[in-house]
């Protein structure tokens, strides 16, 4: 009986959840609307596997939300991540936080092709175009992950789903679903998928995704500035 740890903290909340290899949630947990996650994580973890019975000797891997988004929620994510799976010898799953969203709006609201939005600040917000595929959206042929200004035209005729959706110039009649927080339950459905395809890394590997070039100093910067 192993199971995949799911992290999520990126979408102002704190979400936890272990799914087992054939896709069950066996346990989860989702705080929202604060900015504990530093406390609250950890605890979440311990709770959920003695309430589920749950030992770590059962981890098979460790799928997080590797942004992009909010950095210190990324940072909180790849940090346990890293931890844990350093700790019991297991792979990491880096899941894509548009790729989430893009989850999120197939399972809610049917959309099968949408464009996955979520405010960057500084006037942008990060973007990805994302369609179904054998039970996952996946990123379209051809398309990345990038940022886009605030007053960009989305000319598709495509669902524009995230919290960014509502910052960017849509068509008239153009669907939007900005309420969407994906929880780990989908951040493990995606996980489970790249652990099926064999795309596990190593906790060393298992980096976060900013997008935007610079924009978090390191230690040793702020100390200059």
């Amino acid at each position: 009986f192993v199971m995949i740890l799911a992290l999520e903290s990126v979408f102002d909340q704190c979400s936890v959840a272990f799914v087992d290899l054939a896709g069950n949630v066996v346990a989860e947990q989702t705080l929202t609307g604060n900015r504990l996650q530093t406390q609250q994580i950890l605890p979440m973890i311990h709770a959920l596997m003695t309430a589920s019975s749950i030992d770590w000797s059962q981890l098979t891997a460790i799928a997080f939300n590797r942004g992009p988004g909010a950095f210190s929620g990324i940072r909180i994510n790849t940090a346990v991540a890293q931890a844990i799976a350093f700790a019991h010898d297991v792979p990491c799953l880096p899941v894509s936080s548009l790729q989430a969203i893009a989850q999120s709006a197939f399972e809610l609201q049917q959309c099968p092709h949408v464009l996955a939005l979520t405010d960057a600040r500084m006037s942008q917000v990060y973007a990805g175009e994302y369609a179904m595929s054998d039970g996952i959206m996946q990123l379209v042929a051809g398309a990345t992950e990038h940022l886009l200004d605030y007053d960009s035209v989305i000319d598709k005729d495509l669902a524009l789903v995230g919290n960014g959706a509502t910052l960017v110039n849509a068509q008239l009649g153009q669907a939007i679903f900005a309420d969407i927080r994906p929880s780990a339950a989908i951040i493990a459905k995606i996980g489970l998928a790249l652990y099926q395809q064999h795309q596990s890394v190593p906790a060393e590997l298992a980096l976060p995704v900013y997008l935007r070039n610079n924009a978090w100093k390191t230690l040793a910067e702020q100390q200059k500035a």
